[in-house]
């Protein structure tokens, strides 16, 4: 059954006196397939811009390159969009015969494609990605390949504690591991390079949480931005695992951009000319509504 979604995507940069501001990349259109259909979208930019590009980019995301007309005091985008989300049923798609336990190997053409996403971002060379991951081997020469991400999904969420942090950029996964926190975009970095020492094929997700608790009556709920991960199934495809919130699939995770690395999928990247002091604060607030 189709689920409807409206959401409010609001980004409101402040500067002290009027600066200069430089191209701005905006990536929030929903990223479209079979289980996600875009219906309608809209941006609203303040100051009025000189000119928008749309393009897509290296991962085939839908990306607005935004020239904001300056100087300037502030720079505001409002993104506005409808989506129908019918969900993934990441359990129940049956894995080719090759993929269903775990060492598994991915044909040629796939492991062409794939590159980026088997390739680790961090190094590890005292292995300790690497041991932390073979945990959930569970010890055994075979395991089933889907269980040991479940396993792995499960772990996080029940060991290690959610930790807002509003600073740009993403902790390392050894970071993550010594402190035993981080942010969805933390652990998801970490579920990515730990199962890339395993050699699956992993990527970084970029988009919106749906929390059906806060939603009500008002006009629009609550909502926030999310991150997870997709992993590269044969027979199954691209998996979503959310390891923050214990998810695999389902119609809450709502996606926008996909990349090898979250320092890729920023929602919005720019630059400004001015002094240091000029700028005075970013605030962002996202509404999600699933439609009764």
């Amino acid at each position: 059954m189709s689920v409807f979604f409206d959401i409010i995507h609001t980004t409101h940069y402040r500067y002290a006196q009027p600066v200069t501001l430089g191209e701005h990349r905006v990536l929030f259109r929903p990223r479209d397939s079979h289980d996600l259909r875009v219906l309608a979208t809209d941006m609203q930019v303040t100051p009025a811009p000189v000119d928008i590009r749309l393009i897509q980019d290296v991962y085939s995301n839908s990306v607005a390159l935004v020239q904001p007309q300056s100087p300037a005091t502030e720079l505001k985008v409002v993104c506005t969009f409808s989506v129908e989300h019918t969900g993934t049923r990441a359990l129940d798609f049956p894995l080719s015969p090759r993929a269903q336990t775990f060492p598994f190997d991915y044909d040629s053409e796939e492991r062409v494609v794939l590159a980026p996403y088997l390739a680790p971002y961090y190094d590890d060379p005292s292995g300790l990605l690497r041991t932390w991951a073979n945990q959930f081997t569970l010890g055994q020469p075979v395991t089933g390949t889907r269980e040991l991400l479940v396993a792995m999904t499960q772990f996080i969420r029940d060991t290690m504690q959610y930790r807002a942090r509003f600073d740009h950029g993403v902790q390392t996964p050894y970071d993550t591991l010594r402190l035993q926190s981080g942010t969805c975009r933390d652990f998801a970095t970490l579920m990515i390079e730990a199962i890339r020492q395993l050699g699956y094929a992993a990527r970084f997700v970029s988009g919106y949480l749906y929390t059906p608790w806060l939603d009500s009556e008002l006009p629009a709920g609550t909502g926030s931005t999310h991150a997870w991960l997709q992993v590269y199934l044969p027979g199954a495809g691209w998996i979503p695992f959310d390891p923050t919130n214990n998810l695999i699939g389902g119609t809450d995770l709502i996606r926008v951009g996909v990349a090898r690395h979250a320092s890729f999928a920023s929602p919005v990247s720019g630059s400004w000319h001015g002094f240091p002091g000029d700028f005075l604060g970013m605030e962002v607030d996202v509404q999600v509504h699933q439609r009764t």
